[in-house]
């Protein structure tokens, strides 16, 4: 019979395309995973792994192989994870990547009492590609992520729907039902106010919306969701942002909508997790928490 050891190990290193990577995230030395997956192939007869380059190039052997271990072996970590939660202490450090903006408004105050249960959050603040890349070299253990990127060491699951909606101050909402012509029109007068040079948030707005790109040139750059809505709030000018960030603007009125789509467009929010990292209890218990915490969110 082939010990579960070995199959550990070669799964980690298919998902993971290293012996040093896989070695790291199983807590286990270099030796010891190559000498793993050396047996693993002597047991079965046929190479799993070609060298290509500085990474490992799965044979057909290795991708079947994988498929058809991968799912029972899976859940086998995911029981062992619950046993441990339930019954071990959860004392550590988590480290969970995301947005900054998610991870203020919503993430970090979710999991305020983790410090009384021996929990050390060490969070980074960066873009989904470099969230997930980190996350699948082992340096996270669990990200949020505003896009799904496909990985073998990753396991995704919806958190939260955000609704993107075009404010801006009174003033601008005044002027706009003041003038005629298409709504894209009219608000093409205003000055923009965006995340980024190519607009990404606005130009996903004006696809799903008026079904055309937006044209337009933003009159302010700031990568930080929060600036935009205070700089439009004091009248800088208009700007689209996810609707959770800018509930208290809306309710004060100091933003006010622009427009108001039968079916705003919208964006999903995944927690993204190592799926190695769920080894260790106080992990899963993150994971957890952050899956019970979002069903009380509003978009």
């Amino acid at each position: 019979m082939i010990s579960l050891d070995l199959l550990r190990t070669f799964l980690a290193v298919y998902r993971l395309g290293s012996v040093t990577k896989a070695a790291a995230q199983l807590s286990i030395t270099q030796p010891a995973a190559s000498g793993r997956l050396q047996a693993l192939e002597n047991s079965l007869r046929r190479p799993l792994f070609v060298h290509a380059g500085r990474r490992l190039s799965p044979t057909a052997a290795a991708h079947d192989l994988a498929r058809a271990i991968g799912p029972y072996l899976d859940g086998l970590e995911a029981v062992v994870s619950s046993t441990l939660v339930h019954g071990s202490k959860l004392a550590g450090t988590v480290h969970l990547g995301g947005p900054a903006e998610f991870m203020s408004a919503r993430v970090l105050p979710a999991l305020a009492q983790l410090g009384a249960l021996g929990i050390r959050l060490s969070v980074r603040l960066g873009l989904a590609q470099d969230l997930i890349t980190a996350l699948a070299t082992g340096e996270l253990d669990l990200a949020i992520a505003t896009v799904r990127i496909p990985h073998e060491a990753i396991e995704y699951r919806q958190l939260f729907r955000e609704e993107f909606v075009l404010v801006g101050a009174p003033k601008w909402a005044a002027q706009l039902a003041g003038q005629r012509g298409a709504v894209a029109e009219r608000l093409a007068t205003f000055p923009l106010l965006a995340y980024a040079e190519d607009l990404p948030i606005v130009r996903c707005y004006w696809r799903e919306v008026f079904g055309e790109e937006p044209g337009l040139r933003a009159s302010l750059l700031v990568a930080d969701l929060r600036a935009l809505i205070r700089a439009a709030a004091a009248g800088a000018g208009i700007t689209v942002v996810p609707r959770y960030l800018c509930e208290a603007e809306l309710a004060d009125g100091s933003l006010a909508h622009l427009h108001r789509p039968p079916r705003p467009p919208h964006n999903t929010i995944h927690l993204a997790w190592n799926k190695y990292a769920l080894r260790h209890p106080r992990n899963a218990f993150v994971r957890d928490a952050l899956l019970n915490a979002a069903r009380g969110w509003a978009a």
